[in-house]
């Protein structure tokens, strides 16, 4: 027996038992699947006892064949079932440079709030208005971890690093006019950061971010204990 199991119509073959071996359950990727085969895949995840359970870019018809989920529309997350909060897995600050980034740092909100993680989103406190982030740097500091999420030309991860001492995941986003390039700019700039301790995920990945910081708590909390 592999742990993969086909859902109905044979649109997919789910993999009940990744939880048992990389700690976090199969999330459902919406966008390409129609509403049906979200709704079959949500429900059979939800039949095995998975949790949480949730898809992760849909649209309002994906929603809207999943009644009793919760649909966000600006993340596009859809959660069907949360995991239990978990007060010691440790604190995860979400930094956001613009209102425009929103969508891809609730991403990672939602994400970590599915899965029992606490979180907090810092929004639109981009290097335009530096001070807005120095008056933040108490509440980044405190926490854990940082996913800090930023297009135009990426700059924000760099000025978080240097005032934090945690791990910082940055997310670049395809916000921005023509030479962003849809997010390859705000890439580079974070991966050339001269700033220590930055880690860079995918252009639009808030969700890989979140799974990623989810991660490093999960070791830092089995060091503690």
């Amino acid at each position: 027996m592999d742990g993969s199991h086909r859902a109905p119509g044979g649109c997919a073959r789910l993999d009940l038992d990744r939880a048992a071996r990389t700690g976090e359950p199969e999330v459902v990727y919406g966008e390409g699947k129609t509403p049906a085969e979200v709704a079959a895949l949500l429900a059979q995840l939800c039949a095995a006892g998975t949790r949480p359970v949730l898809a992760t870019r849909c649209s309002p018809a994906h929603a809207a064949a999943c009644p009793d989920a919760a649909y966000d529309e600006r993340s596009r997350l859809l959660v069907a079932r949360s995991a239990a909060p978990d007060p010691h897995a440790g604190r995860v600050a979400v930094v956001c440079a613009g209102t425009s980034d929103l969508p891809v740092a609730t991403e990672a909100t939602g994400t970590l709030d599915a899965f029992g993680v606490p979180v907090t989103l810092v929004a639109d406190v981009g290097v335009a208005g530096l001070h807005r982030v120095l008056a933040e740097s108490d509440r980044l500091a405190s926490a854990d971890v940082c996913i800090v999420v930023a297009g135009m030309e990426g700059a924000l991860p760099a000025v978080v690093a240097g005032l934090v001492p945690c791990p910082v995941i940055a997310v670049p986003t395809s916000v921005g006019y023509g030479a962003a390039f849809d997010g390859l700019a705000a890439l580079l700039g974070m991966l050339a950061s001269c700033a220590p301790g930055i880690t860079v995920c995918n252009i639009d990945a808030g969700f890989s971010a979140a799974l990623a910081a989810r991660r490093m708590l999960r070791l830092t909390q089995a060091r503690r204990t």
